[in-house]
């Protein structure tokens, strides 16, 4: 079984994204950052006071119709204003994507906010925006087991990635929340843009719940991102030996983060 997590970056890097995901050999898709506008496809351009992005006005839709034969399950976060090639505005849900394989049976799904609740900006606000979970709870034939699989965009700041008490208060749920969604004996993967430094109290937190990262200080950045600090992306596993292979690939470049790519090991 693969699952593979990336930042999709809203679609920015679409042609890169769409060329690779159909060949990606993934069952389970993590995706952050993934945009959704009633009624619009196509390109849209979000601003927030500090930049300003194109965007796919439906990635959801857009990452359904390359994977057909995938269960496709957005949760929006919060929504906000942006504008088509036509300057007319529209209103755009952002949040997570989680796509399966019709191999898998999916028995769990569950979603709930790490930080906030839902918000319907009048404009785009650069701090505290909210910050939704998503989880589902799959069968795992290959390997004999059932898998949960957790992700999430984590807090952004823009002083940076350092521990605030907002992000410990975000870590002390997230682990709340995986705790009360997956099932006794599950293999627990949690995946992400975490927005943390590779020495945040998350991990110990985290660690706390049984849950081991494996990134550590790898580079989660592509050479679309051009600020120093290149620590972002994470994933974590509750039984390091259930890894038969774990990459931080640096190509193909999808988005400004790399992709993360995990494959769980057969029955034996």
């Amino acid at each position: 079984m693969r699952i593979v997590s990336v930042n999709a970056w809203g679609g920015a890097r679409y042609d890169d994204l769409a060329a690779w995901l159909p060949t990606a050999g993934a069952d389970v898709v993590c995706l952050q950052e993934v945009t959704r506008t009633a009624g619009l496809s196509g390109w849209t351009s979000f601003a927030d006071g500090e930049r300003s992005l194109p965007q796919r006005a439906n990635l959801h839709g857009d990452v359904r119709r390359l994977l057909p034969s995938y269960e496709g399950l957005f949760l929006a976060s919060d929504a906000g204003p942006v504008t088509d090639d036509a300057g007319r505005r529209h209103r755009q849900d952002f949040g997570l994507g989680t796509y399966v394989s019709e191999q898998l049976p999916v028995i769990g799904m569950a979603g709930a906010f790490v930080h906030g609740g839902f918000v319907d900006h009048d404009e785009w606000t650069i701090t505290d925006r909210p910050r939704a979970v998503q989880a589902v709870r799959v069968v795992d034939r290959a390997g004999g087991r059932q898998v949960c699989v957790v992700q999430l965009h984590g807090l952004r700041d823009p002083a940076g990635k350092g521990d605030t008490p907002a992000r410990r208060e975000q870590a002390e749920r997230l682990a709340a929340f995986v705790e009360a969604t997956r099932a006794p004996g599950d293999l627990v993967v949690v995946a992400g843009d975490l927005n943390l430094l590779p020495d945040s109290a998350t991990f110990d937190v985290l660690r706390r719940i049984g849950l081991q990262d494996l990134v550590g200080t790898a580079d989660t950045r592509t050479s679309s991102y051009l600020k120093p600090v290149r620590h972002a992306s994470y994933l974590l596993v509750s039984d390091p030996e259930a890894v038969a292979g774990f990459r931080v690939r640096t190509e193909p470049e999808v988005s400004d983060h790399r992709i993360l790519e995990l494959d769980l090991t057969p029955a034996g």
